[in-house]
């Protein structure tokens, strides 16, 4: 199915082309549309723990050998390394990269107004490393800070970005993901610090303005990562992005293969993720990888692009459901 391994930038770290994001089945809430149907009302921690499982036992099986979590994906991380030691793997079958920054506060109850809170100090880091640490063990290989903007001085932080560099001398690879209408600044400013190893960022259909800053990272030797590849969902059919669902009937594909096929058709990206909730919306997500795009159709998917601030004002609308 086109997910054979490959190396992530000059990292040394062997991944399959489309990734797995835990953000969807971590914890009962999220931004993404559609989950009422997706997940239903049983989202107690024995279910999602049960589904999260089924959804790694599929995207193993499939071949997907990268898995993305985080300290605020609720319990992501807890999950993870559950299955993990579960199936056995050896640390390194499956690349494992968490983020730290955020901490969950949903307090597993849908309603929560407050889910997740930013903090990207050094003392945040340290304590999050250890959590992180505890749960995923030797699995852990990459570690990211979580959505740096240039406004959050993370990039200035000299406390934070020594003990990155601790943590790497250690044996981990090192990365940021970024977010945000500036998002190609904040990769700039990423690549002449020098401590990263690993850019993830946002690039879709209707977000693509990060494309030059990755390509350069990505010619730097620096591994790419995509997220939200499907824009929490505006790109599938729970969607309602009336253009994009014209173009997939026209050419007799869902929503998301096109979607995603346009992500994987960008030679700079190393490893687009997929946030699917189920087995089945992954099985979908990963038919993407036999699509080639002819040119006519890549010039009708340009013209879903929107301006930044547009997206990212969009983005901050969506509900935790």
């Amino acid at each position: 199915m086109g997910t054979s391994a490959r190396e992530l930038g000059r990292t040394g770290l062997m991944v399959s082309r489309i990734g797995l994001g835990l953000a969807a089945v971590g914890r009962p809430a999220y931004i993404t549309l559609g989950r009422a149907i997706d997940l239903g009302a049983d989202r107690n921690v024995d279910a999602m723990r049960t589904r999260s499982h089924a959804l790694l036992d599929a995207a193993y099986a499939a071949g997907v050998r990268y898995v993305d979590a985080a300290r605020s994906y609720g319990r992501a991380e807890e999950f993870l390394g559950a299955w993990l030691s579960a199936r056995g793997l050896a640390p390194g079958v499956m690349t494992v990269g968490s983020k730290w920054g955020y901490s969950y506060t949903g307090q597993w109850r849908l309603d929560a107004k407050v889910q997740e809170v930013k903090d990207l100090s050094v003392d945040n880091l340290r304590r999050q490393f250890a959590e992180s640490r505890a749960l995923l063990g030797e699995y852990l290989r990459l570690y990211q800070v979580h959505s740096a903007t240039l406004e959050s001085g993370v990039m200035e932080d000299e406390a934070v970005l020594a003990e990155l560099r601790g943590i790497k001398e250690t044996g981990l690879t090192i990365g940021v993901t970024v977010t945000g209408p500036r998002q190609s600044e904040t990769i700039e400013r990423a690549l002449a610090v020098g401590v990263f190893d690993i850019v993830q960022a946002t690039w879709n259909l209707l977000e693509r303005s990060a494309a030059q800053a990755l390509e350069r990272a990505h010619a730097a030797g620096v591994g790419v990562i995509v997220k939200e590849a499907l824009a929490n969902g505006r790109l599938t059919a729970s969607g309602a992005e009336e253009p994009l669902l014209v173009l997939a009937r026209d050419s007799g594909l869902a929503p998301d293969v096109l979607a995603l096929a346009a992500v994987l058709d960008q030679p700079w990206a190393d490893v687009v993720l997929s946030g699917a909730a189920t087995p089945d919306q992954l099985r979908s997500n990963l038919a993407a990888l036999e699509i080639v795009l002819d040119s006519p159709l890549q010039a009708r998917l340009r013209h879903l692009a929107e301006p930044a601030e547009q997206y990212w004002s969009e983005r901050a609308r969506l509900a935790w459901m």
